[in-house]
């Protein structure tokens, strides 16, 4: 998957659905195989739409496919009921737990991003979080939920100051140093989560006027995946931006504003 071959990740996930149908993680995952496809396809997840939120909110130019979006929440139905079914039977099942995490922070994501409900998101956040905060009270925690809890941390702490009082989110305070500390864990403990979380603290040093951090960080996913297209054209540009020059296709007076 992080290396963008998305249909050599849906061969491997329909094999282990095969082998184990009742498994609730082949099914959130192939939810995210299908929904980063989506997103690779609008051109939604190159830095440069991250960096400016009115592209974050802007619904013009986007075009979602429904085929894909029916894909995408009948995997997270089948996710719910393979994992409802395995936690009716040990409440404790650490892969049931993270499938209903996955699927719940993708349906969170898919509103947000595809559809751009931005408010209308915070509150499948809320239910993201909870799941998070299940995770993370397992012993030992359960790192790569640090990402759902670092996500929200961070998109609260970017909201003007007055939308604050509407978002009330359990253990959010809107601390940018919180969700960088969150998904420091991921990067460094995730088991599954890892690469994406250095995808989005790349994003974050972006947006925080620190492209020399963004640099390391898509240097060494380069490095690891090094066939994801994605990840090389970051990098250049995040170069440029470095260097204090233009990246290509952009005008200086753009890369200097």
């Amino acid at each position: 998957m992080y290396e963008f071959d998305f249909s050599g990740a849906h061969a491997i996930l329909d094999r282990e659905v095969v082998r184990d149908a009742a498994s609730p993680l082949p099914y959130s995952v192939k939810a995210a195989a299908f929904f980063f496809s989506e997103l690779d396809r609008l051109k939604i997840l190159q830095t440069e739409f991250f960096e400016d939120d009115d592209k974050v909110v802007d619904r013009r130019k986007l075009s979602p496919d429904p085929a894909i979006r029916r894909q995408v929440f009948r995997l997270f139905e089948l996710t719910r009921q393979h994992a409802a079914a395995r936690l009716a039977q040990h409440p404790g099942d650490r892969e049931a737990l993270f499938a209903l995490a996955m699927a719940s922070g993708l349906e969170t994501d898919y509103a947000a991003l595809v559809e751009r409900r931005r408010l209308g998101s915070f509150s499948l956040a809320k239910h993201s979080q909870a799941q998070a905060l299940k995770l993370l009270a397992l012993d030992p925690p359960y790192y790569d939920a640090h990402l759902t809890t670092g996500s929200v941390e961070y998109v609260v702490g970017s909201l003007p100051f007055f939308l604050r009082w509407f978002v009330r989110i359990d253990q959010v305070e809107g601390s940018k140093e919180r969700a960088v500390e969150h998904l420091r864990i991921v990067a460094e403990k995730g088991r599954y989560y890892g690469p994406f979380a250095r995808v989005l603290l790349s994003v974050i040093a972006l947006r925080e006027k620190r492209p020399w951090e963004a640099e390391s960080l898509l240097a060494g996913l380069c490095l690891e995946f090094p066939l994801n297209p994605l990840f090389r054209r970051e990098l250049e540009r995040t170069r440029a931006l470095a260097l204090g020059k233009a990246p290509a296709g952009t005008s200086s007076g753009a890369a200097g504003r």
